[in-house]
């Protein structure tokens, strides 16, 4: 199997479930991605530094995804924040070994450094790379943008700010040319224009297409399986758990090799749209109200609005997306009944609850596999999960559970360096 992707595509798509905000999408990465596009194209830069730079701005805050506390810090501008570094670091770290993201990898390290050096890593001036520099200077501009004011009356008070920390925190260089081009009335136009976006992605899908085999997506998939789990410490291996589970019924079910790697890559993402829940509500000990229920509940609309935006994955954002469908029809978020309910998104459906019922949660512990079997037959009775899969799990269920745990060893291991 093989994905003919638009690379702009993939990383629109992996930059909005960075945006997911309780108030919808911030589009914080989008504008940083058009101002550092616009800085690089009036400074002379290349296409392919260009595109580097953009690529990297899609995904600047990627370290910070997991963290609502850690994003709230990143939307103020405040240039004594030193706790800033931490999250360009941990992008680093998430992207430095992928084949396919890791020459984005440096520029994101050093997306905060201070020209004048006063920063963590010690780089200064011109031996911060130039992609840094720009995602720097376009990330802060963004930050100081508000969305209540008219642009042009915030316009003079963004260059004064910008301005009193060239030399200091901004490249001298890259702050006269911003000034330049920003006499322009169509730049601040196209940054408050909510339409403007897809004319901005439309404009640098000339880049091309990209092939990507299911393993290169895979690759990329963990990479994001990784902020989602960090999301809580109750699930700090639920997406790798499902994608295995899911993985093994999709076998027994006959599906081919490259389908059941399809598969895995469902698994991995089907909960990308918990981006969009704080992390107090994920780890609350109590019932949920009405209210933090309905924030949960808004997961699989956005795994799937963020998947259908790439290129061949119309099957992978049903199955990974539906996982909380179910067959009487009752589930959520688009209500989709029996007859609708392709056999993917119930063998991911599936998999997700026995992951999530053998998993410590913050209101109930692990429950033995006997239990979990009862509950799971309960909703098979009334509905809710394919019986005809449930057989197949629990026909087997010691040797899947083994593989999951196996999984959830070596993912240990990974980690600590063991």
């Amino acid at each position: 199997m093989q994905f003919n992707i638009h690379p702009i595509n993939l990383l629109r798509a992996l930059s909005m479930a960075l945006e997911l905000s309780t108030g919808g999408l911030s589009r914080h990465h989008w504008r940083t991605a058009m101002i550092s596009g616009r800085i690089a194209e009036y400074i002379g830069l290349d296409e392919a530094q260009q595109q580097t730079i953009i690529y990297a701005a899609l995904l600047h805050d990627i370290g910070a995804a997991s963290s609502w506390e850690e994003k709230k810090k990143l939307h103020i501008f405040n240039t004594n924040n030193q706790e800033i570094f931490h999250h360009a670091e941990a992008g680093y770290e998430l992207l430095k070994d992928s084949p396919q993201l890791g020459l984005l990898a440096e520029p994101i390290r050093h997306h905060h450094d201070y020209w004048d050096g006063s920063n963590p890593t010690r780089l200064f001036g011109k031996t911060i790379p130039i992609a840094s520099r720009i995602i720097n200077l376009a990330d802060r501009l963004e930050v100081l943008l508000r969305d209540n004011v008219p642009i042009f009356e915030q316009r003079p008070d963004i260059l004064s700010a910008i301005r009193k920390l060239s030399g200091i925190y901004f490249d001298p260089d890259l702050v006269k040319a911003l000034h330049e081009f920003a006499r322009q009335e169509s730049f601040w136009l196209d940054l408050v224009n909510p339409h403007y976006y897809n004319n901005f992605f439309k404009s640098i899908s000339s880049y091309g297409i990209m092939k990507f085999t299911v393993d290169d997506v895979i690759n990329i998939a963990e990479i994001f399986a990784t902020i989602i789990d960090r999301t809580s410490s109750f699930t700090a291996s639920h997406s790798r758990s499902v994608s295995i589970m899911a993985a093994y019924l999709a076998e027994a079910k006959g599906y081919s090799s490259e389908e059941i790697k399809a598969m895995r890559i469902a698994g991995l993402l089907h909960d990308l749209g918990k981006l969009a829940v704080p992390n107090e509500i994920l780890e609350k000990p109590g019932k949920l109200n009405e209210w933090e229920f309905a924030m949960v509940k808004q997961h699989t609309y956005y795994t799937y609005r963020i998947l259908e935006q790439i290129d061949g994955f119309d099957i992978i954002a049903e199955w990974a997306a539906y996982h909380h469908e179910t067959l009487d029809g009752s589930g959520y978020p688009f209500r989709i009944n029996e007859k609708s309910l392709r056999l993917g998104s119930r063998i991911v459906a599936v998999a997700d609850v026995f992951v999530a019922l053998t998993e410590n949660r913050p209101y109930r512990a692990t429950l033995p596999l006997g239990r979990v079997e009862q509950i799971m037959q309960g909703m098979v009775s009334n509905r809710k999960l394919d019986g005809n899969i449930v057989a197949d799990l629990f026909g087997n269920c010691q040797e899947a559970y083994g593989l999951m745990q196996a999984s959830i060893s070596d993912e240990v291991r990974k980690v600590s360096g063991a």
